[in-house]
């Protein structure tokens, strides 16, 4: 997810882990992006979101390399581990 500050970063972490969250496909990826605006449309449609919230997709998938520590890198270099 972009960021103004640090530019692309993961937009999902593991609750036990604290760990970014990595799928076993991009296929997975993309259908775990397209349950969650499901879920944000299901919410403006419920009245609980504005429809410009609900209706931007910031979301996008980059392949990455899993290092033994669980922390992954991106083609750029950038490396991302836990978060506190």
């Amino acid at each position: 997810m972009p960021t103004l500050l640090q530019g692309d970063m993961p937009a999902w972490y593991d609750g036990d882990t604290g760990l970014p969250v990595v799928y076993e496909s991009e296929l997975a990826a993309q259908r775990e992006i397209a349950d969650h605006h499901l879920t944000l449309i299901q919410q403006f449609l419920d009245g609980e979101r504005d429809y410009d919230d609900a209706m931007t997709v910031e979301d996008f998938i980059l392949p990455v390399d899993i290092w033994p520590d669980g922390s992954i890198s991106v083609e750029s270099g950038r490396r991302y581990g836990k978060q506190l």
